[in-house]
């Protein structure tokens, strides 16, 4: 016996069009309830983000788009800022201007400039270091406005970490003055332009007078006390340009870019003068303390720093030799 078989029809296909509106509308709202939970997350994760995220405008000069990581980072109106983009280029530091905007106006012919860093200055008046990267946004025809998209992220503690590092690897910690890999690494450049362009230079070589005497009979403390004394001396005497550094136990060198020997002598002989005049006390015993010093100046055969460098060590044990507390040249 044949069966004949009804086509079955769709699913509701039979369903009322009330229930079929109401199965829209429930559609509907759960797609908002599913995009207003991402609109929340985004801005969750704008609000805790450590970085500036933006949009610019390149044909209009305008910000359209700032996150909220500006008014922390900045301390300025993002509402400011996107009526008028002055409020950030006058954020930055001065001296860091120029750069910032050559910088940026550079990702017209690269598409990407990643390696932005400048300053900024807070409306508190802090001085805050950016990681400002720079992208076009892309473009879907040739004749759709330029936007431009960032990220500029505070690498201030950064920075500040970079410094003291590098301050670390390039000081004596005792007297603060440049360590001996740091001052010969200037002295070795300077030596060189100097060479290269036939201008003076000079070389200066200091070491504290009977050192082993200060700390054998006060004791170390009061030996350190006295390098941080000559130390304190040295910069406060030689010029601005001058190298200083202390490159021993009780040794120290200059280098006088553009210095003959003859100018240099008077830099160190009022240096030899200051430090005479310095004075110590220790539990009630008064002392002071004196240097031997050899000076040199470059040559026309000198091809290296270490010429000028053995020369004035020659020079400085025969201020030694000599009776010490004198400047000898070589």
């Amino acid at each position: 016996m044949m069966v004949n078989k009804q086509p079955q029809s769709p699913p509701f296909a039979h369903m009322p069009a009330a229930a079929e509106t109401l199965l829209a509308l429930m559609h509907a709202q759960g797609e908002v309830a599913r995009l207003s939970e991402r609109e929340q997350l985004f801005s969750s994760l704008l609000v805790s983000v450590n970085a500036v995220l933006w949009a610019f405008d390149w044909e209009a000069q305008r910000m359209i788009y700032v996150s909220p990581a500006y008014e922390r980072i900045f301390g300025r109106s993002a509402g400011l800022l996107l009526a008028d983009y002055n409020e950030w280029r006058d954020s930055i530091y001065p001296d860091d201007l120029d750069y910032a905007e050559r910088t940026l106006a550079e990702v017209l012919e690269k598409g990407a400039v990643e390696d932005r860093e400048y300053r900024i200055i807070s409306a508190d008046g802090q001085i805050r270091w950016l990681s400002d990267k720079c992208f076009i946004s892309q473009q879907s025809s040739p004749d759709q406005r330029v936007i431009v998209v960032g990220i500029a992220e505070d690498i201030t503690e950064k920075k500040h970490l970079e410094g003291e590092l590098q301050r670390l690897a390039t000081t004596d910690v005792l007297t603060q003055s440049s360590n001996r890999r740091h001052f010969f690494e200037c002295a070795h450049r300077e030596f060189e332009q100097a060479r290269l362009e036939g201008r003076d230079i000079s070389f200066l070589l200091l070491d504290i007078d009977d050192f082993k005497v200060i700390n054998d009979t006060y004791g170390h403390q009061e030996g350190d006390q006295v390098l941080q004394r000559i130390a304190e001396t040295g910069r406060a005497v030689l010029r601005r340009g001058d190298l200083f550094g202390r490159i021993g136990g009780e040794e120290f060198a200059a280098v006088f870019p553009g210095c003959s020997p003859e100018v240099a002598q008077q830099i160190a002989e009022r240096l030899q003068r200051e430090i005479q005049r310095l004075s110590f006390n220790h539990e009630g015993q008064v002392y002071g303390v004196t240097v031997s010093q050899g000076l040199t100046g470059r040559t026309d055969e000198d091809g290296i720093l270490d010429t000028l460098f053995a020369r004035a060590d020659v020079a400085m044990y025969q201020a030694k030799r000599q009776g010490k507390n004198q400047i000898v040249l070589g």
